[in-house]
């Protein structure tokens, strides 16, 4: 499937091809704190299936497993864009998925790091729900 997407501010977009089937949810406490919330949902790209236009800022993470994983997002309004290995060139970048345009089409198809997830997240149905704010 192609996809595009962009930051907040749209300093930073990009093109890819992703397959809808790979779309994941992490609960690992990395992507918690980075994320600034319960989980992050992200699909990967294929290397040679992602271009990106703006040059965003680089943090380098280390997990628990001692993997470097160099972690992107918009230096102007802080949107994360992509994750990829650090230590070699990437084979595929994993997209945030709430940058992506056609995100309404990409529901999750497999969760990971649930012993890290919020228990709350498993409950959101049950809570009261307002259109807008």
């Amino acid at each position: 499937m192609k996809i595009d997407g962009a930051c907040h501010c749209g300093l930073i977009t990009y093109e890819a091809e992703i397959d809808p089937e790979q779309v994941e949810v992490c609960h690992c406490t990395d992507c918690q704190s980075l994320s600034a919330s319960a989980f992050r949902v992200v699909v990967p790209a294929p290397a040679d299936k992602f271009s990106m236009s703006g040059e965003p800022t680089v943090y380098i993470k280390t997990a628990e497993s001692g993997a470097r994983r160099i972690q992107t997002f918009c230096p102007r309004c802080g949107s994360a864009i992509y994750s990829a290995t650090a230590d070699t060139p990437p084979t595929s970048y994993n997209i945030r998925v709430g940058t992506i345009r056609q995100r309404d089409e990409l529901p999750p198809k497999l969760q990971y790091w649930t012993r890290s997830a919020q228990p709350w997240v498993e409950d959101l149905a049950s809570i009261p729900r307002i259109r807008k704010q």
